[in-house]
């Protein structure tokens, strides 16, 4: 395995670093930088940017927008992105429906939703989780009858991240019932949010906010030139889905952005000349360095372009370490991060009183992309032969 990069891949990361910290506004950034979230237009703006100069899509097919990119270079425009603090692509426009549209959409579907999905003029959300089909995706229940140039749909969706901003929703849906398998006679359909009988319903979390939402259809028509591939094939697209979803999914310049956060602000309490905490800070150094060279290694052994099954351990490991840095930001807090959202007029600090509601909404990343558990099973399968 080569880690270290040859004068061509560092001079690319130069370019990235330069465009990064030039073109992205600062305002933007920093609040990424901060953990904060960003406005709709802020993620639309930055988005845009990207795209107008090739770096929204690198991983589609070149004749949409794609970069033909070496691995390295690939794993480089992510790395360098989220230590820039720059806003990645919108994950459900460019990692989700845009590769599935891109592999096994019809031509007239390509050039009708590519291009929108990548300067993201839809914004896109994902209409998989049931109430009683999570991490056992195969058992949905939303149902797609054909009537005519038509489905019929009806059902409910769950867990629908940022829907109450979308514009489309792109939606398993159960097409025929009397299949011999749960996952046969599953469906990828393409729903506009606006059609009749579409229903949106916020779910407030355990941290406060309006993330996430539940989605309800209730007779709603949509046309059957918005199926991507072949009826009844739906589970095979929602595979080639997860497995891009969760290549790149460790976010490993994030984590260290926030681990950074974490020393500094443990160096401004004196939280740092504990010896118990920093023993802590350091482990998890350590094992945030590990994970980057086992990101390198698998990195370095996907250049068939294929999903690789050790992307299962990157996800189980990231999302273990993202919580761990969350917690290890509470800690530092102390008392400060019982307020919440009191703002300046209160002596406990901004980046305090966020910790305890990051700590909270981090919960969920062992669970999304497919549970830490789930990850666990196909590692043993796939990877070990167990």
């Amino acid at each position: 395995m080569k880690l270290a990069l040859t004068p061509d891949e560092a001079a690319f990361r130069e370019e990235l670093r330069n465009f990064y910290s030039t073109q992205i506004p600062d305002e933007i950034r920093e609040l990424v930088r901060q953990g904060r979230a960003l406005t709709r237009d802020q993620i639309v703006t930055s988005q845009k940017i990207l795209n107008d100069h090739g770096l929204a899509v690198p991983n589609w097919p070149v004749e949409w927008g794609g970069k033909d990119w070496t691995p390295t270079q690939h794993q480089l425009w992510a790395d360098e992105m989220q230590l820039a603090c720059v806003p990645e692509p919108l994950t459900f426009n460019t990692k989700m429906v845009g590769p599935v549209i891109a592999e096994f959409g019809s031509h007239e579907i390509k050039q009708r939703f590519l291009p929108p999905t990548a300067s993201i003029d839809i914004w896109w959300c994902q209409g998989f989780s049931e109430p009683d089909a999570g991490s056992d995706l195969a058992s949905l229940r939303t149902t797609a009858v054909r009537d005519g140039d038509s489905y019929i749909v009806n059902g409910q969706k769950t867990w629908t991240t940022l829907g109450q901003h979308a514009d489309w929703i792109f939606c398993l849906v159960r097409t025929d019932p009397q299949a011999p398998k749960r996952q046969a006679g599953i469906s990828f359909l393409l729903i506009d949010m606006a059609t009749p009988g579409v229903t949106l319903r916020p779910i407030k979390l355990i941290d406060g906010g309006h993330e996430v939402n539940e989605v309800f259809f209730s007779d709603v028509r949509v046309p059957a030139d918005q199926l991507v591939g072949q009826e009844n094939q739906g589970w095979t697209y929602a595979k080639y889905l997860l497995g891009n979803e969760r290549t790149g999914i460790a976010g490993v310049g994030r984590t260290k952005v926030h681990l950074a956060r974490v020393k500094q602000h443990a160096a401004d309490t004196g939280l740092l000349d504990d010896a118990l905490f920093a023993a802590r800070l350091a482990e998890a150094e350590n094992e945030l360095l590990a994970l980057e060279l086992t990101q390198a290694r698998v990195v370095s052994g996907s250049s068939d372009g294929k999903p690789n099954p050790a992307s299962s351990v990157l996800k189980l490991r990231a999302s273990q370490l993202q919580q761990v840095v969350t917690e290890l930001l509470v800690e530092v807090a102390g008392p400060d991060a019982l307020p919440t959202d009191g703002g300046d007029d209160i002596t406990s600090p901004t980046w305090a009183q966020a910790s305890a509601p990051h700590y909270l909404n981090y919960r969920k990343t062992s669970i999304y992309g497919g549970s830490n558990e789930v990850q666990r099973n196909i590692i043993a399968s796939t990877i070990l032969g167990l």
